[in-house]
């Protein structure tokens, strides 16, 4: 990481969603057709659109939050939690508008959620990561957060009308034994 974009970093912070002061920013990424690509569902095409899904998902998800820069919203990653027999483990996700690809922000709120979640979550013992075959953007962002390569699984999931392979990859719960 260069050293701009290490000042960059010093200046990112993860908080919850609020409606009323992120739905702008929050439609930056949200509309973008190249972000969502990867994402199960389609970009938003109104602010109604994205206010309706902050207020009714977002705001009462157990782990969605911004990632920020100088408390703006530029993208969002969230851990979504299992339950019953499943609950040990959870499933991580994230995006972040393309004006900050390439930078080091996505890997750094991966590393801080992958830092944090445990202690958060007493229940979780594994954090998962589901990533498109073709998506090596993100493959590199979790193998730098030091997320684990477990193995491809094929016809895993239907993303936009079409069957694809997905890469699983995993973050552990150290042992403290």
């Amino acid at each position: 990481m260069s050293s701009k974009d290490q000042e960059l970093c010093s200046k990112l912070s993860i908080r919850q969603i609020n409606v009323d002061t992120d739905v702008d920013d929050f439609m930056v990424w949200a509309s973008d057709d190249l972000v969502t690509r990867f994402c199960r569902r389609d970009s938003y095409k109104s602010k109604e659109q994205a206010i309706e899904y902050i207020n009714n998902v977002a705001m009462n998800h157990p782990y969605y939050r911004v990632i920020c820069l100088n408390n703006k919203a530029i993208g969002v990653i969230k851990v979504k939690l299992h339950e019953g027999n499943d609950k040990c483990r959870g499933v991580l996700g994230y995006v972040l508008a393309r004006e900050y690809w390439g930078r080091g922000i996505a890997t750094w709120a991966v590393e801080m959620v992958a830092s944090t979640i445990f202690e958060e979550r007493l229940e979780l013992e594994r954090v998962e990561a589901l990533v498109d075959v073709e998506n090596i953007g993100s493959q590199k962002v979790l193998k730098k957060a030091g997320f684990v390569k477990e193995g491809v699984l094929r016809k895993y999931c239907i993303l936009k009308g079409k069957i694809r392979d997905m890469i699983m990859f995993s973050f552990l719960r150290e042992d403290k034994s």
